[in-house]
């Protein structure tokens, strides 16, 4: 009765050319294993374990990489942001991740008859956000204009997990809302008082 020949499996490149003749050599004796570890050299055995930690670290590497990136945006909030510049239909609009679906949302509209002190009082103590806010000044020269401010809030209690996701995404995020003026970053409320408003409006 012919014995079978057993199957070598696939090997990755390049260590199917280094290994190929030995394969064939082994092919004529049936009775020992074809599998190519036991048959490894040392410089083989370095070479196909140093293949497999780099295909690790690409995948790793991929993985931060997609984390770094940031968070996608809801339509919602170009929508909403494109109403309070265009339209003016917003005084403010927060924002916030929501984690569970990996996206920005929007998490509450300002009317326009809303204060600042209304934008502020609607912050979490505890929680990071985005906002914009769509102030209205006078000039020196006693002109009346209006800038859209972008905040970053990120209050020194809120976690820390929080702080490094908002800090991620915050580029990307601002990228989709067109219009942004000026940009405060806040880890409390003195770092956006109205007179700094103000000092960065003018």
């Amino acid at each position: 009765m012919q014995a079978s020949t057993p199957v070598c499996p696939s090997l990755p490149s390049p260590i199917s050319g280094l290994l190929l003749p030995l394969f064939q050599a082994l092919k004529s004796r049936p009775s020992l294993c074809c599998c190519p570890h036991p048959f490894l050299s040392s410089a083989h055995r370095r070479l196909f374990l140093n293949q497999r930690k780099k295909g690790r670290k690409r995948s790793t590497a991929s993985a931060m990489s997609n984390s770094a990136s940031g968070m996608a945006v809801c339509d919602e909030c170009k929508l909403k942001f494109q109403d309070l510049k265009a339209k003016r239909s917003f005084r403010f609009i927060v924002f916030k991740i929501n984690e569970k679906v990996q996206q920005v949302v929007v998490d509450r509209l300002g009317e326009p008859g809303e204060s600042y002190e209304d934008f502020t009082a609607c912050l979490p103590a505890d929680e990071c956000r985005y906002a914009v806010f769509d102030f209205d000044f006078v000039t020196d020269e006693n002109c009346q204009k209006s800038k859209i401010f972008f905040i970053s809030w990120a209050p020194d209690t809120s976690r820390v997990r929080s702080k490094m996701l908002y800090a991620s995404s915050k580029d990307r995020f601002k990228k989709e809302l067109d219009g942004i003026q000026v940009e405060i970053q806040a880890t409390d409320p003195s770092e956006m008082s109205m007179d700094i408003i103000k000092s960065r409006a003018l």
